[in-house]
């Protein structure tokens, strides 16, 4: 059987993407211990694995401080939309992890948070070739029970702007068990 030209094309175009991650960290009593910052530090310095969404998408924990995250971004066309640039939702999501680890770099031992809310202003498209991001949240008020924080998506190269918003997160105690 033969193959018309357009399915040829197909497979010559075919592209694949393979990636690996450790298990997702469970809350231990080591980890019950640590200041929220403590650890966003042992994940950077390598103590814990990286969260899985990180090698799914593609971006890096590259630096935290009080109230202070910040990734970098590893985009590609493995991302893109229908319109031939990276998705939203990928920004969304790099965006949701800086946001939130700035709310957890000032949490105190035993407590974590989740995202209750996630507003963005995406500002210019980003393609495969865009040279990386970088992705800075900062907490702007962390509460015993709610927290809100800001960030800002820059060309690491150009300086430009490509996106900026907000979160507001739940703040709470970790799961017991």
């Amino acid at each position: 059987m033969s193959m018309d030209s357009s399915s040829e094309q197909t497979l010559r175009d075919t592209r694949s993407r393979t990636h690996t991650w450790g298990a997702p960290v469970r809350p231990t009593a080591e980890m019950l211990g640590m200041t929220g910052q403590e650890i966003l530090r042992a994940a950077i310095d390598g103590r814990f694995p990286d969260a899985p969404i990180m090698s799914t998408l593609g971006f890096r924990f590259t630096e935290v401080g009080d109230g202070l995250a910040v990734f970098e971004t590893e985009h590609g066309e493995h991302l893109y939309n229908p319109m031939g640039s990276v998705h939203g939702g990928y920004l969304a999501s790099v965006m949701d992890a800086a946001l939130g680890s700035a709310v957890m770099s000032r949490l105190p031992a035993g407590s974590t948070y989740t995202t209750t809310q996630l507003g963005l202003n995406l500002l210019r498209p980003v393609y495969a070739d865009t040279p990386p991001l970088r992705v800075t949240g900062t907490a702007l008020h962390v509460g015993r029970t709610t927290a809100t924080a800001e960030a800002r998506v820059v060309g690491i190269e150009n300086g430009k702007l490509y996106a900026h918003g907000t979160t507001t997160c739940a703040v709470f105690s970790f799961p017991a068990g």
